[in-house]
């Protein structure tokens, strides 16, 4: 501690920095005597510690701010990725959503037309469905007898094969024409047995030998003949139906070709549900 009236403690101090920079100089080389050597001055004081401290801080400031900028440009760069990365799903999303829309309205529009389809199918449905309306049951005039949707009358008469033709056609009816082996046997049933039961049907080869037709133009397709017919044995033109006592006779073969000028009994046969045919030239 230093007392009132003494020099300070700091005037000892510069003086013994002095003194020792004294002693100092006894061991400088004197490398030319006689010639003064001028020695730089230092210099000395508080400003020398002033002006380090100042650079100390500037770099310190200056590296602190280094830190900041590299932190920063780190912190930024994955956000600036990241919203990179979000707007690019963003459009990514947007375009899912427009296309999903159009598939979703192209669904929409084919829905509408395949129930517009099942609404067409469903009534057309329901038109096939109903009930066809009511007729009238066939009834068949006195002594004709009733298969499918035909009349027909077994004729106890002899008339050639036109005559009956004509007879026939005087009663809205035609010559039987027979398709089935169910309306040939339905006929057979009709027909007594006899000795030689023969009638006439509507089927003849006049215009074309070999070619027979029956009386609506059409070509006979198969038929019921009997075995070796048809012969055309002496200008055999016109069919005809026998059924005898034999009883091994069958329904199935039982046509026979005969001349059409022959004089036998004949069946007719009326449509009940179409018009009356044309009658045949002949």
């Amino acid at each position: 501690m230093s007392t009132p009236g003494s020099p300070p403690a700091t005037e000892g101090m510069y003086s013994k920095l002095i003194d020792d920079e004294g002693a100092f100089d006894e061991f400088r080389p004197n490398a030319h005597p006689g010639s003064p050597v001028r020695l730089p001055v230092r210099p000395s004081g508080p400003g020398l510690y002033r002006l380090a401290t100042v650079c100390l801080a500037t770099l310190c400031g200056v590296l602190l701010i280094s830190i900041i900028a590299v932190a920063a440009h780190y912190t930024n760069k994955p956000r600036s990725g990241g919203e990179a990365t979000s707007a690019l799903q963003k459009q990514t999303q947007d375009a899912n959503v427009t296309v999903l829309s159009a598939t979703i309205n192209k669904l929409q529009q084919e829905k509408s037309q395949l129930q517009k389809e099942k609404a067409e199918l469903q009534a057309k449905l329901a038109a096939t469905k109903a009930p066809a309306p009511a007729q009238a049951p066939v009834t068949c005039p006195m002594n004709w007898k009733l298969f499918g949707s035909s009349c027909y009358f077994i004729s106890t008469v002899s008339r050639s094969w036109q005559e009956g033709q004509d007879f026939c056609q005087t009663h809205g009816a035609h010559l039987a024409i027979i398709h089935t082996a169910e309306e040939q046997t339905f006929l057979w049933n009709l027909l007594p047995r006899g000795h030689w039961n023969a009638y006439w049907f509507g089927i003849t080869d006049e215009h074309t030998e070999d070619k027979w037709k029956w009386v609506d133009g059409t070509p006979l397709v198969g038929g019921f003949w009997e075995v070796g017919e048809p012969n055309n044995h002496i200008n055999e033109d016109c069919g005809y139906i026998v059924k005898t006592r034999v009883l091994e006779r069958v329904a199935i073969r039982s046509w026979y070709d005969a001349p059409c000028s022959m004089y036998w009994p004949f069946i007719c046969e009326k449509e009940m549900n179409t018009s009356t045919i044309t009658p045949t030239a002949h």
